[in-house]
This record gives structure tokens, sequence and C-alpha cells, in this order.
């Protein structure tokens, strides 16, 4: 059958989940942790046997390859054997372990999506400051591996600008601030293009804010267990997390009436079966704190985001500025912290408002600038902003044509990848 019949294939791997589904969908079909359980005790089994014995090491290898698992099966099986261990493929937005990231495509495709990759297009996400070698990896698992029939591989940030798009809307100019599990970054983009000299990485993203939370609670003494207390964290700033206009006043709210402020979180012991509970109370509001006061997690990076974001702007050409300050665009599950927007919608205007007073001043009270328009733009869908935007591109026929010159252009890079060695 003609893959062009049917949907195209959208991937968007994340340092700490992964969304797959197909074109044409508004939201994924499997939203899944980036992490692959291997059982060690096969590759143990494999160095253990002996050169003579070689039925036995290929059968232990060839039972490797077979027996592992993906997501939030792959949780379940290392925390119920101990023969099986983790491994995460993408650390801060990067592939770190090309083997474990092709096993995870595996299950993905067959076991989830269950779909035949030869008859499908299919579309992968990238970071904004991913090299080239990578790409080049991608593609030969892609089409060597998997045969699929096109490729194209798509930067996560030009994807969540598109997934921007309304009916009066339809700017593909504007600055996207991907705040993820494993990295952040903030891209500014012009007419589709992105500005590749003003991107900006930050060293925080949301693992960060869960480990803040797991700090704060431990110096507290709450009572979680300790092999419980990450996922306890992430959970509690996911439910109860939220971002607070001013970090005194939000102190004294908390003392002045805790009843209404601290919440109740309940669970129970993995170990033992029985049931505990503990408080929730300042790690709230300080945890996504972090990203508007870096110094009160960690002294090697001190920069607010609104700081990041301006001086990406300001490090664009000049003509583009006034657009790129009227459509910041969030994406990521990081973002969707309540009043996330509108504090870094505030505390990025008064940064520009206090540059236009000062350039007013040298120039006289006589010349007045004109004032700079800044809108921090939040959308339902910013959660999953990246792969809605992948299956919006995905669904156009000119996707097509643009994946027949992608994957041209990814074999010919094989071959003479092939032809130096």
């Amino acid at each position: 059958m003609d893959p062009t019949v049917r949907p195209a294939v959208v991937i968007d791997n994340g340092t700490g989940y992964t969304k797959m589904g197909f074109a044409g969908n508004v939201e994924p079909c499997f939203i899944l942790p980036t992490v692959v359980a291997v059982n060690e005790s096969f590759l143990d089994q494999s160095r253990a046997s002996s050169k003579a014995n070689w039925l036995a090491q290929h059968s232990a290898g060839v039972l490797a390859d077979l027996d592992f698992f993906i997501g939030d099966e792959a949780i379940t099986k290392s925390r119920s054997s101990s023969t099986y261990n983790l491994s995460y493929p993408i650390q801060h937005g990067q592939v770190d372990n090309w083997d474990a990231m092709e096993r995870y495509w595996q299950q993905s495709i067959f076991n989830y999506l269950r779909c035949d990759p030869e008859d499908h297009y299919f579309l992968l996400t990238e970071s904004p400051l991913t090299a080239p070698e990578s790409r080049e990896y991608a593609g030969e698992i892609m089409f060597e591996t998997f045969n699929v029939p096109g490729l194209y591989i798509a930067v996560n940030s030009v994807l969540a600008l598109a997934a921007g798009y309304t009916t009066s809307k339809c700017e593909m100019t504007g600055v996207v601030v991907d705040v993820g599990d494993g990295a952040s970054h903030v891209v500014p983009v012009a007419e589709g293009y992105v500005i590749g000299s003003s991107i900006k990485s930050i060293p925080i993203a949301g693992r960060d804010v869960t480990l803040f939370v797991q700090q704060l609670m431990r110096e507290r003494g709450e009572n979680v267990p300790p092999e419980d207390s990450f996922d306890v964290a992430r959970k509690v700033k996911e439910m109860y997390g939220y971002t607070c206009s001013d970090i005194v006043k939000e102190f004294n709210k908390h003392d002045k009436e805790p009843s209404k402020f601290i919440k109740q979180w309940k669970g129970i012991k993995p170990k033992t079966g029985a049931p505990y509970s503990c408080d929730v109370g300042y790690e709230r509001f300080l945890g996504p704190e972090i990203f508007f006061n870096p110094e009160v997690y960690s002294s090697d990076f001190t920069t607010p985001l609104p700081d990041v974001i301006d001086k990406c702007i300001q490090s664009a050409p000049i003509d583009t500025r006034r657009a790129l300050y009227k459509n910041i665009v969030l994406s990521g599950g990081s973002t969707m912290f309540k009043d996330f927007g509108r504090r870094l919608q505030r505390d990025l205007k008064k940064i520009v408002d206090a540059r236009v007073q000062a350039s007013e001043a040298i120039l006289g009270g006589d010349i007045k600038a004109q004032p700079v328009e800044v809108n921090v733009v939040s959308h339902p869908i910013q959660r999953y902003a990246v792969w809605f935007g992948g299956s919006v591109l995905a669904s156009t026929p000119e996707f097509f044509a643009v994946r027949a010159l992608s994957s041209m252009a990814i074999l010919n890079i094989n071959e003479s990848m092939l032809g130096r060695i």
C-alpha cells in the first residue's frame, strides 16, 4: 500500500517522557517515560561463557536482545526484579545511548503503535543544539533497521511555534521557551527559521524542580520512604506546584493561614504496604521559583529566566526584536505551573520598560520611544506542543515532498560516511 495514504508516525523523544502517535490527531496516543529495562543476567551469562561454548554465548546474546521493556513496564520490572537494570537513553535533551534508543523505538513501533514501519513515513524531533552526527545516527537506524520509506527530523522549537497556530493568528516569528524534564532552551525563530547564534540553553529544567522539592521535603524531615521520595516529589510538583507573584508575600500567607495552603500527601510504602502521610508546604511555590530566582537552588547558575529571554532577543537581528517580544510561546510540561506565563510576562515587561526609560533619559525628555509590546502566549496544548506541531506538519501534503528531500540527504550523508570508512 502507498505510504502516503496512511498517516505519518510522529515521535517526540524527550529526556523524561516520549510522546508518540499518528499525524492528524490532537494528542499523542501514548506518553511513556523514556527509559529501557534490560535483563542483565543474560549479558552476564554471555560474558561468562567461554569462547568454545559458542552456542551458549550466542543464545545469551539473542535473549538479551529480546528481553527488555520500556516506559512504565520497565520501571515496574526493575522494582520487582533485581536482574533488570534501567537505562535512560536521553540525557539533557541529547541521545546518550544509541543501543537503548534503538530498542526503545522498536518497542514503541511494534508493541505500542502496532504499525509496520515500512508502511508509514516518520517524523522525529531533535533539540536545537543537537550535533549533526546525532541526526545521521537516527537516520541510519530508521532506514537500515526499520526500513522506513521516509524520515523527517524537525527542530522541536519550530514545531512548538507551529502548534500555536489559530485561524486569526499565523505567526512563524517568535521566541519558544521550551522547558522540558531534562533540558531548557530559549530559541528565537524568524519566519520559520531558527536564529542559531541567539539560542540560549539553561541548565535548569523540570527534573531540577523535582530534586529541589525532594530536598526541601527531606530537610524538613517529612515521613517519606527513601526509595519513593523522588516519585513523591515529582507528583507533588505536578499536582500542587504553582508560581507566586512575590516570594515574601507567599511565605507570609502560608504562615498566617497554614490550614489553607498546606496540603496533605498520602501514600503507601512500596516495601511494607503500610500507609503514610506528609505535609506539602513551602515547596509548592519554591519549586517553580528556581526559574525566576535560581540562586535559591544552586550557586552555579544565577540568571533568571526572564533575563535569559531578554538577552536572547537582544542578540537577534534588530529588525526582528519587536516581533519576537510580541510572540513568546511556552512549550513543555514544566511551563504548566499555574500563573507561570503571567509571572514571566510581568518580569520581562519590567526589564523592557526599564530599558526604554533609560534610552529616553539618554535621548532627552522631548523624544519619546515607542513602547515595546511583550506578550507571553499560553495555550491548552503547550504540554504536548512539540508533538502537536509535528502532527500538524505531517498532515500537510507538502510534508511528503520535504520528507523525500530529507531522506535522500540523510542517505547521501550515510554513503559519504561509508566512503570515508
